[in-house]
């Protein structure tokens, strides 16, 4: 074992128990905000805070990018998002620890590029994009990882939210397909991407 991973694994424990309690608090957050920010927007007119989110091949739209994953179309829509973001981002959190943060800021930014680029002419509002970046991180790590501990995993998330791959199917209604589409690929690269960045450090 090299100084440099030696010093990685004796401080590990410590960085992941600090990164999961700021994960945790991450998550409580968005919530909060999320929640808050709807009761805001209930009593705003017109478009409220929805002209906020992504709105495609437009220079303006990127706004939407960082602003999105807090707005939703009504309390059903964030009451749906708020169980399954608070689920997967929970396994999510647990599994790892301090890169957390920069894991979830990472498939914000990829997924809302996607919707972005990909979207219909519209505005792309909720935490749905995330949430699938979620979903598709834990499977990519299940795909890639080659660890019973990551397979059970992913066969367990597989079982409680497989149903959401119908999500990214092209639809004519107003669920954003695109960024269901943009988060679940977002997420199944960064998961490849972590487990070659962790082989590289020779962490398996």
């Amino acid at each position: 074992m090299s100084r440099e991973i030696e010093v990685d694994v004796l401080r590990g424990p410590g960085d992941r128990t600090r990164g999961r309690a700021a994960g945790l608090g991450l998550l409580i957050t968005w919530v909060l905000v999320a929640w808050g920010l709807e009761v805001v927007d209930l009593v705003l007119p017109g478009m409220g805070l929805d002209r906020f989110g992504i709105v495609p091949r437009r220079l303006v739209g990127l706004i939407g990018i960082p602003c999105s994953p807090w707005l939703h179309g009504g309390f059903g829509h964030l009451a749906g998002n708020t169980v399954a973001f608070l689920g997967l981002g929970t396994i999510v959190m647990l599994a790892e620890g301090r890169r957390f943060l920069a894991t979830t800021m990472i498939l914000v930014l990829v997924s809302g590029l996607g919707t972005w680029l990909i979207g219909r002419a519209s505005y792309h509002i909720g935490a749905s994009g995330l949430i699938y970046g979620y979903f598709g991180y834990v499977m990519g790590r299940a795909i890639w990882e080659k660890k019973i501990l990551w397979a059970l995993v992913g066969i367990a998330v597989a079982g409680m939210y497989g149903y959401m791959i119908w999500g990214v199917l092209p639809s004519g209604g107003p669920v954003s397909w695109e960024g269901h589409l943009s988060g679940l690929l977002a997420g199944l690269w960064l998961g490849w991407t972590h487990v070659k960045a962790d082989r590289g450090k020779g962490w398996t």
